[in-house]
């Protein structure tokens, strides 16, 4: 999907999403996952290799991986979805392709395909220029709640 497939995207909400992901509360913030850029459909996330991430082997541990990739999977959504929808992941696929050591990853997020009801994101992850996971999932948007009049 290009720029134009997303009139709706929200610059401000894309703006309020820049920076560390503390807003976010929970496991990002745990993690430390920082947003680089985000833009009309697509996100670029960072976070960085710390030894309390490490396996006992001295690699990531593949649920920081996957932890990273949810978290991106659902949060690119928010700039071109409606005020007040939010995005819930229903399944995801990971491909693990290389260990990672040392550095950060970055991870790169880009919407394939949005309906009122569901997206589908495509995420690659690397680490010192090299493809370390790949990512597949689907996120079901769920529309704001309207409330009645009192």
């Amino acid at each position: 999907m290009t720029t134009a497939e997303f009139p709706q995207y929200d610059a401000n909400i894309a703006a309020g999403f820049a920076g560390p992901a503390t807003g976010a509360g929970g496991l990002a913030t745990f993690l430390g996952i920082e947003h680089i850029e985000v833009g009309p459909g697509t996100l670029h996330a960072r976070l960085a290799v710390r030894d309390d991430l490490l396996t006992p082997f001295r690699n990531m541990h593949g649920g920081v991986l996957a932890a990273l990739c949810d978290h991106v999977l659902g949060t690119v959504l928010y700039p071109v979805i409606p005020r007040g929808a939010w995005a819930a992941t229903t399944e995801f696929k990971i491909n693990y392709l290389a260990a990672v050591t040392t550095g950060a990853v970055d991870a790169r997020a880009r919407i394939i395909s949005l309906t009122r009801r569901t997206a589908v994101v495509r995420i690659d992850v690397e680490n010192e220029q090299r493809l370390v996971c790949a990512a597949q999932g689907t996120v079901l948007v769920v529309a704001p709640t309207r409330r009645e009049p009192d």
